[in-house]
């Protein structure tokens, strides 16, 4: 059985993935790779250069650590890297210069273009939270805190796991299933009685191989039998499909459209 949200009704908490699902931020996260990637790849190989690809970034980046983000692509493409540290500079020609460069170009285009939530997604979490379902929110990104509090929405999760958090823990990122894990352990609920909410191929791996009670996949990008073939139970455009939540207010103080073609 179902409740009226769309979940079965064994279901106690629900955990959001944040770019992508929660926020518009997904692709400002694929741009910003795609112009560190290529970068990187111009300088190397210079007329045999190949561009970063939308692909690539479903396939090796989206919803993974930033460090193993870096790892993933670049062994795709025959590149090993030393590690280097946390704090290299964003030019330094290692896993961390290359994560700490991407992560300098993102902050630039928050800070220049903001950040917008989808409103869907906004109007679905107050709904569960109004019916009693617990919530967390489950991001690779250190800048979620951040993010939240951009987007007025930092009350609306009683627990943040994030890339802060993780490595403070030293909790693997997706596709493991530890942060999700992590957020039902402190959610109180077991994985059985939890939702996992995402759109990256990475975070359905995490649902699926983390025996959560549900996985609900959001097609951004036209992925849809990817997401069900990494996991999901049911797929959606947005999450106010799965319920019907029309004329619900709008929990952020304004009833903006939703705005189709935001990833890269």
């Amino acid at each position: 059985m179902t409740t009226t949200l769309g979940l079965p009704d064994t279901i106690r908490a629900c955990l959001f993935d944040l770019d992508g699902v929660v926020t518009r931020t997904a692709v400002v996260h694929a741009a910003a790779w795609k112009e560190t990637f290529d970068a990187f790849l111009r300088a190397r190989d210079g007329d045999r250069f190949r561009p970063f690809t939308p692909a690539d970034y479903d396939e090796y980046v989206d919803g993974r650590p930033r460090a193993d983000g870096v790892r993933s692509f670049l062994a795709s493409r025959g590149v090993d890297l030393p590690e280097g540290t946390p704090d290299d500079p964003p030019d330094a020609r290692t896993v961390h210069g290359v994560g700490n460069r991407k992560n300098e170009l993102l902050l630039e285009k928050i800070r220049t273009d903001g950040v917008q939530p989808y409103e869907g997604t906004l109007r679905y979490i107050a709904a569960a939270r109004a019916r009693g379902l617990r919530t967390a929110i489950v991001s690779s990104s250190a800048n979620t805190r951040d993010v939240l509090r951009s987007i007025d929405a930092e009350d609306l999760f009683e627990v943040r796991i994030d890339g802060v958090v993780a490595a403070e823990r030293g909790l693997p990122g997706k596709p493991r299933p530890d942060t999700f894990l992590a957020a039902a352990r402190d959610l109180g609920v077991e994985p059985s009685g939890a939702a996992v909410f995402e759109d990256a191929l990475a975070g359905m791996d995490a649902g699926r191989s983390g025996h959560f009670g549900y996985v609900v996949g959001v097609d951004r990008v036209g992925q849809t039998d990817a997401l069900y073939a990494h996991g999901a139970d049911v797929v959606v455009k947005d999450l106010a499909d799965l319920a019907d939540l029309t004329g619900q207010a709008d929990p952020a103080g304004s009833a903006g459209d939703e705005r189709e073609g935001d990833h890269a």
